[in-house]
């Protein structure tokens, strides 16, 4: 292919994933200020000035509009394990260095449209269902990553659910009031113990 070509495909690509994040993000304000069941998809379509047709091509289902967000993480784990030596030690270093940065991911975060978003997640049940689609995926691309098989399907499991129940827990606390500085030391105590944990049940990754 020529650069003329390539370069093409690339501006192609960027104006897609920009169509991507724009209609997404009007998606969620409106969720926000109305409930996710009080806006229709032809709303959001108006809002977008877009048709339904196009909208729908973008996102097959209204959920797809939320969900979006996750996509960017999906392989995520599986990213940081590739040509590691020992995947858990990695895993951990990632997870504690997000909770030292406040990443979303890690729940340890206290800005109000992180906290909003979440809330809109875990309070929508057709939301929290679709977020299981997304860990089973990312379950699937670690396993590949750490060799695929059924051991691997196993430890994956594991891995993935020890990262989401720590930031489950961690966005709870700040939810409830808590701040960032009262919670990130028991945080960074309880990811410790989780990977430590992982690290003597699945000693061949540690």
């Amino acid at each position: 292919m020529s650069e003329t070509g390539t370069g093409a495909v690339g501006l192609r690509e960027r104006k897609r994933q920009r169509m991507y994040g724009n209609v997404s993000d009007i998606a969620i304000r409106l969720f926000l200020e109305k409930g996710f069941d009080a806006v229709s998809v032809a709303e959001i379509a108006a809002a977008a000035e877009i048709s339904k047709p196009t909208l729908f091509r973008y996102f097959p289902t209204k959920e797809d509009l939320v969900l979006h967000r996750f996509a960017d993480h999906e392989g995520e784990a599986a990213r940081v394990v590739a040509g590691q030596e020992r995947p858990l030690l990695a895993l951990r270093r990632h997870f504690l260095d997000g909770l030292e940065r406040c990443d979303p991911v890690t729940g340890l975060s206290e800005e109000p449209a992180v906290l909003a978003f979440t809330s809109l997640v875990y309070g929508t049940p057709s939301l929290a269902a679709g977020l299981y689609g997304y860990l089973e995926r990312s379950e699937t691309a670690l396993a590949e990553a750490l060799g695929g098989g059924l051991e691997a399907r196993l430890a994956a499991g594991q891995i993935i659910a020890v990262q989401r129940i720590l930031a489950l827990d961690n966005w709870r606390r700040i939810a409830d009031g808590e701040r960032v500085a009262q919670v990130r030391a028991e945080a960074v105590a309880a990811a410790e113990r989780a990977f430590g944990q992982l690290a003597a049940g699945l000693p061949h990754l540690a």
